[in-house]
């Protein structure tokens, strides 16, 4: 049986980035897929469908049989990767929401900026209504980052991996960005290089004989930011994110526990809902099965 604590930490959780490397899946393969994630019992751990705003209408024409089934329920939410042409981008955003209401909707935006001057400039040229993630370098002024998207009401993006070892943050990079975003006040997402519950050495693709490096993996993440919301220091979170064995950590009715640091669930719900919102995973099934593999979910 599914914990109330699971349910706190997982509802929503994995955004589903298929079209994105390792994957890398077509269109049409990847609507498919997320089409038929929708509809299984582990539905309630999916997040949006995240997909470059260049390639909105490509995805609406893959999913015009999806899309007219989905208005006679949820509508599809996506996220759309905005690219340098920011407002031109908004605009394809705004046009497919006209486009295809009550059957999908691009309610949040990913766009990337190294400086608070960037992101000065990018977020006002935003319809407003939006949820905004804003990706940042973690060798920037993070600081400075974080107040401008705070004044300017957006989240931050962090991340985590990518399919080349040098694309996957130290953990001590990785704690302090949790640090400075809680103390902030300012919401985060994660994207790349989560396909795995529990840290451990994987393969950076699903190619024969492919490179292997030590990836992060979200179950660590997102109980350090649950930790990093109840106030622990980067270097407690650094020992969390570090934490190799999947035995070390317990999801239950209660909340989730790591080596005798406990959150409660009413404050993993207050995580979720208020700081960390998500993470990008080209594959939704393959986190899914390790979470099942491990008992967390049923």
């Amino acid at each position: 049986m599914t914990t109330a604590g699971a349910k706190a930490l997982l509802t929503g959780l994995i955004d589903y980035a298929g079209l994105f490397p390792p994957a890398g899946l077509g269109m049409e393969e990847s609507v498919a897929d997320y089409a038929h994630q929708r509809q299984g019992p582990e539905a309630w751990m999916l997040g949006r469908y995240v997909v470059p705003a260049g390639r909105l209408v490509e995805l609406e024409r893959a999913a015009v049989g999806h899309l007219k089934d989905a208005g006679a329920g949820e509508p599809w939410r996506l996220s759309a990767l905005l690219g340098a042409d920011v407002a031109g981008d908004a605009a394809a955003a705004t046009a497919f929401n006209d486009r295809n209401r009550g059957c999908a909707v691009v309610d949040a935006v990913e766009l990337k900026a190294s400086t608070a001057a960037e992101v000065d400039r990018s977020l006002p040229v935003l319809p407003a209504g939006l949820t905004v993630f804003v990706e940042l370098p973690l060798d920037g002024h993070l600081q400075g980052l974080l107040g401008a998207l705070r004044a300017g009401g957006a989240r931050a993006k962090v991340r985590t991996g990518g399919v080349v070892s040098g694309a996957i943050p130290d953990p001590a990079d990785l704690a302090g960005f949790l640090e400075a975003c809680a103390r902030a006040g300012v919401p985060f997402k994660a994207t790349a290089g989560l396909h795995h519950a529990v840290r451990a050495e994987r393969s950076l693709t699903y190619a024969p004989h492919s490179p292997r490096a030590t990836l992060h993996g979200f179950l660590n993440v997102f109980a350090a930011a649950a930790f990093a919301r109840a106030g622990v220091a980067a270097e407690g979170l650094e020992a969390v994110l570090r934490e190799g064995e999947a035995r070390a950590f317990a999801v239950d009715d209660a909340g989730i526990a790591w080596r005798g640091r406990r959150v409660s669930t009413a404050a993993l719900h207050e995580t979720r809902e208020r700081f960390a919102c998500s993470f990008g995973s080209c594959s939704f099934a393959e986190p899914v099965a390790e979470l099942q593999g491990m008992g967390v979910v049923a």
